[in-house]
């Protein structure tokens, strides 16, 4: 189960530091890059096999120590910033704890075949008709 914002927000770390890029005196005075570290293996409220899911489908978002790490530096405000890497981590969270469905494999119809055989066939007629006919 998904856990809430609130529970999110207790386990994650947030970092802050100067963003980079254009933005003249404010990006020299204001730290509003925000970094939030969410660590999957301590997380109590996700169960064993969320947690093991998680650490399958994002390994390759995972540092060496296991952690997550989501950053955002799109707006100005640290606050805003803030927000946007807590609804990023809910998204990446929502989506690989997402199981998706086996596909049971099918069979293409007989009419389907058929018809593009047919159709196939005119096609071919109709290239032999354009040809000038055979003298001999």
């Amino acid at each position: 189960m998904l856990p809430t914002r609130e529970e999110i927000l207790r386990s994650a770390t947030f970092k802050t530091s100067r963003s980079g890029g254009k933005g003249g005196q404010n990006v020299n005075k204001v730290s509003s890059k925000v970094e939030l570290i969410f660590n999957i293996e301590n997380n109590e409220n996700l169960t064993e096999e969320e947690k093991l899911l998680l650490q399958s489908k994002l390994e390759n978002r995972l540092d060496s120590d296991g952690l997550l790490h989501i950053v955002s530096q799109e707006d100005r405000s640290q606050l805003l910033n803030k927000e946007k890497t807590v609804a990023k981590l809910i998204e990446l969270l929502k989506r690989s704890l997402q199981i998706q469905k086996k596909r049971k494999p099918t069979k293409v119809p007989k009419t389907v075949i058929e018809k593009r055989l047919k159709t196939k066939s005119v096609t071919a007629q109709r290239k032999e008709a354009r040809k000038k006919p055979n003298v001999e």
